[in-house]
């Protein structure tokens, strides 16, 4: 008796288990989806860990009032003229998940008296070095950069 019981009352939670995989709400199937065209996008997507720690540059072009910084320009390089002034040091999401700035090492040597600051993303335009790295450019020299206003751990807080 003991035997049959047990193998009913497997029969009826592996049933329910079933039933409940084949019954997602909405909400759930969307996001498999969404999860699913993730996937499809392998290649065309870059990891936040193929970002930090790349450099930053300057285009060293002198910005006058008048000019316009386009965030939007795609890089298929590093520019030859460019200026390597730092090194990327975070990336800032909003809490949305939005990506709003970076943290930008700036100054020193071998890590001694460098700063850390924030530039906005409309301040900085992502470049490929090659398949697996990335890096920032800006319009800012490092000089404006050493000059604003640094992001130590107790900014964040």
């Amino acid at each position: 008796m003991k035997p049959i019981a047990a193998t009913s009352i497997a029969l009826i939670l592996m049933t329910g288990a079933a039933g409940a995989e084949t019954h997602m709400s909405g909400d759930n199937a969307a996001a498999m989806d969404a999860t699913a065209n993730i996937a499809g996008m392998q290649g065309n997507l870059i990891r936040s860990r193929d970002i930090t720690g790349g450099n930053i540059y300057t285009t060293n072009a002198a910005w006058d009032e008048g000019d316009v910084w386009d965030s939007s320009n795609v890089y298929d390089g590093v520019g030859t003229d460019w200026n390597d002034i730092g090194e990327i040091e975070d990336l800032i999401l909003s809490r949305d998940g939005q990506l709003i700035g970076i943290v930008a090492e700036v100054g020193g040597f071998l890590d001694i008296a460098d700063k850390h600051v924030a530039i906005a993303v409309e301040d900085v335009s992502l470049v490929a070095v090659d398949d697996q790295t990335y890096a920032y450019v800006t319009r800012f020299s490092e000089e404006e950069l050493e000059s604003m206003e640094g992001v130590d751990e107790g900014f964040w807080n």
